[in-house]
């Protein structure tokens, strides 16, 4: 039998999966870790990320239209469970708490991410709409993204 944490948070599916595309995106474009922190929301999120140097206004812009090739390519988002030393070779798992369980839940974004999480996600990508950046600021190392989804189907449950 499986045991995994309890979760102590309700996540919006959409958004808590388009921070997961983000998170993978950012490390992608930008050679840094996933998100230090982020706040995720039904209406609006943010995350903070470790930069050495501001990002241009291009550099923002590639970032929401790399998320969106990502959403638009209608990637399964499926999980599976393995144990630490499994999911060390595929993970980061310098965020675990340190009573995380040893059997893990690893969620992916079709092949474009993997991450351990015990949060809620929509089952494809197709189910986001649009990822937009509503405004960001860079002090000191940090990178602050808010960011929202439009026009995503669930809005409307």
């Amino acid at each position: 039998m499986i045991e995994l944490n309890e979760h102590n948070k309700q996540e919006y599916p959409p958004m808590h999966t388009a921070e997961h595309i983000l998170n993978a995106t950012m490390v992608k474009m930008f050679g840094c870790p996933r998100s230090k922190n982020a706040h995720i929301e039904r209406k609006k999120s943010k995350c903070d990320y470790l930069l050495p140097r501001e990002p241009t206004q291009a550099d923002i812009q590639a970032v929401e239209d790399r998320v969106n090739e990502v959403i638009a390519a209608s990637l399964p988002v499926t999980v599976e469970f393995m144990d630490r030393e499994q999911a060390a070779a595929i993970v980061d798992l310098s965020k675990l708490p340190p009573d995380a369980s040893q059997t893990l839940r690893i969620v992916r974004v079709g092949h474009y991410d993997a991450c351990a999480c015990i949060g809620a996600h929509v089952q494809d990508t197709a189910e986001l709409g649009r990822f937009k950046i509503i405004s960001y600021d860079y002090e000191d190392g940090r990178l602050r993204l808010r960011f929202k989804l439009e026009d995503c189907p669930w809005q409307e449950l």
